[in-house]
């Protein structure tokens, strides 16, 4: 399983949290910084994320308060960097941007990556459901044409030019059913082992954090 902190593509992950306005104006001209801090902490997010607040406060000729900010964030990180909140921030598919002190961090990050693992797994599950009930439902869909130009080639009065062009629909139509078959059998196969993989990890992980 991948590590998921801000190193390498993580970085790139990040810049992405600034994409859209994260202050309202009043929030800026309310000055919140601390409130902000507590709050941006408190969700784990990086020290970077201020320069997204003052971003959004540059239209309103407001400049951040780095300093209380950045005590406030350390307060809210307090409540993030714990054993409880990896696993929680790690089975809801949240990034971890490698926030906590090394300390805090040997609590918090072997709980996140199990969390993490068990999401994948679960992820993995919905996944392989998903194709699979994709490939049955085209299997239908296309059974449907088959019996529908199957009776169109019964019908009274076709020409011969007629005919073959629906033989050959037919025979797309039948070429399409097998694509989705070896689809379905696919995707079943791809469930089969989503799911051995789930059970494994639950069993795993099932004596060491609060009911799944």
């Amino acid at each position: 399983m991948k590590r998921f902190l801000i190193t390498g593509g993580g970085i790139a992950a990040a810049a992405l949290l600034g994409s859209c306005s994260t202050m309202s104006k009043d929030e800026c001209l309310a000055g919140a910084w601390g409130e902000k801090g507590y709050a941006d902490g408190a969700a784990g997010y990086p020290m970077s994320r201020l320069d997204d607040h003052a971003k959004a406060c540059e239209k309103y000729q407001v400049g951040p308060n780095p300093a209380a900010y950045g005590s406030a964030r350390q307060d809210g990180l307090r409540t993030y960097c714990t054993f409880q909140r990896g696993w929680t921030e790690g089975r809801a598919g949240n990034t971890y941007y490698g926030v906590c002190r090394p300390e805090e961090e040997a609590e918090f990050l072997p709980a996140y990556n199990d969390g993490r693992r068990l999401h994948e797994v679960e992820a993995a599950v919905a996944s392989a459901e998903s194709a699979l009930s994709s490939a049955e439902a085209r299997i239908e869909d296309r059974e449907d044409k088959l019996d529908a130009k199957q009776r169109e080639l019964r019908s009274d009065g076709l020409t011969d030019d007629e005919k073959q062009r629906i033989r050959d629909r037919i025979d797309e139509v039948r070429g399409e059913i097998r694509s989705a078959r070896r689809n379905a059998r696919e995707a079943r196969d791809a469930l089969d082992r989503a799911e051995w993989d789930l059970r494994q990890v639950r069993g795993e992980l099932s004596g060491r954090y609060p009911v799944f």
